[in-house]
């Protein structure tokens, strides 16, 4: 299964892990995407765009005005939400036209600790 996990971590974070799995060779089988705060994940993950991505996951390449019938919504405000996923990396671009969502599966990882 292809998944992505969405998780709240710091970019020094991000780059140690990095770091240690290149040097022990090792693979992630799971693609990660960092936000800095809770806050900035789900500025970027509203319920409007988790609509979104349901409705293409597994679809495969499909052109915006495809992305806005199969939720319901107007085209334009469904270009700015992809606009936004892409720019988080949660979506890209298709070589043959039109946004995919790469992933079979979402994961969001994130803790709230006490002050």
């Amino acid at each position: 299964m292809n998944t992505v996990i969405l998780e709240v971590r710091t970019l020094a974070d991000t780059l140690l892990d990095a770091t240690r799995a290149m040097k022990s060779g090792r693979a992630e089988r799971e693609a990660r995407i960092g936000f800095a705060t809770p806050e900035l994940l789900w500025q970027v993950l509203t319920a409007k765009r988790w609509e979104l991505l349901k409705a293409m996951c597994g679809a495969g390449a499909m052109p915006i005005r495809e992305a806005a019938r199969r939720v319901g919504r107007d085209v334009k405000a469904v270009h700015s939400d992809v606009v936004a996923l892409l720019d988080a990396g949660v979506l890209v671009r298709a070589a043959e036209g039109g946004v995919v969502f790469p992933f079979d599966s979402v994961k969001v990882e994130f803790m709230l600790e006490a002050a």
